[in-house]
């Protein structure tokens, strides 16, 4: 049975330059590495998409709507449906020294922003540069490979994938939530509480579980701060060491010894002015302290 639009499926798909053959995009971190793709940090996998919803380049969510499960398939899509035909009217040659004066150091192939736009290096020479504003896939004909992986069916599937789609740096398997019949409960794990952009992409889950899964009205998220596990008692160590303590009349005689006589008197004075009272022990109470850690 082909998919259906709005059809929640776990895609895995290799895009390539049918002219060259080169590797333009990939969910594969193999075939990323051996393609010099990869970036440290982005995340290798295969892709949640929605049918129908333009997650994806509009011919391949077209063609997404024709294929069956677990079956490779190839798509063929041409300049004029993929990224358009390249025009020479947005291939400009800039001065060099204009580009140093905004901090700019070109290198050949590189993209930069120039005039708010994004440009691709063509040329460097003679104190000038050429800069091509075209989208660096203009006029080329796209082969993506495709595999759907597969379907999600369940609300808690899809809003499983909702989530990791959002928040793809926190393993999914950490987040449980409770589906009611017009809400859900998400439980966020602490580690998931700092992430740059959290609050954006709280949002964002909420409005598309809200989107694809209209019947739920109330999203709620807990944030729990677990309390850290109580610290281990100190091993006992056997035959403890024992200092030797000098008998309470040899400190004495050594203490009256090494005071000088004016500091004798000055105590005898004060001795007799002040006497204090003997004051009943006080009990000392144990006290135990937990702390929270978030």
């Amino acid at each position: 049975m082909p998919i259906q639009k709005s059809d929640f499926i776990i895609v895995d798909y290799t895009g390539k330059v049918k002219e060259t053959g080169e590797v333009f995009d990939t969910t594969s971190e193999e075939t990323a590495k051996e393609n010099k793709l990869y970036k440290e940090g982005d995340i290798y996998e295969p892709r949640l998409v929605v049918a129908g919803e333009g997650w994806v380049l509009k011919a391949l969510d077209d063609a997404l709507l024709t294929f069956k499960l677990n079956k490779n398939e190839t798509v063929e899509i041409p300049p004029e449906n993929a990224f358009g035909n390249r025009d020479p009217e947005k291939v400009k040659l800039v001065p060099i020294r204009r580009l140093a004066a905004r901090g700019i150091n070109p290198r050949l192939g590189a993209q930069i922003e120039y005039d708010k736009r994004l440009a691709t290096v063509r040329t460097i020479g003679s104190g000038r540069v050429t800069l091509d504003f075209n989208p660096p896939l203009a006029g080329k004909t796209l082969v993506y490979e495709v595999t759907i992986q597969k379907q999600l069916k369940t609300a808690e599937e899809k809003i499983s994938a909702l989530i990791h789609r959002r928040i793809p740096a926190v393993e999914v398997e950490m987040f449980t939530f409770k589906v009611g019949k017009a809400d859900v409960t998400v439980d966020m794990p602490d580690n998931a509480f700092y992430i740059e952009g959290i609050q954006l992409a709280k949002r964002g889950i909420t409005m598309d579980i809200k989107r694809f899964l209209p019947e739920l009205t109330t999203i709620q998220f807990v944030e729990y701060f677990a309390k850290p596990e109580a610290a281990a008692a100190p091993a006992k160590t056997e035959g403890k060491k024992k200092t030797a303590k000098k008998p309470a009349k040899e400190t004495k005689k050594a203490e009256k010894k090494t005071k000088k006589p004016a500091e004798k008197t000055a105590e005898k004075k004060t001795e007799k002015k002040t006497k204090p009272k003997a004051k009943p022990k006080a009990r000392t109470k144990a006290k135990e302290t937990t702390k929270e850690t978030s």
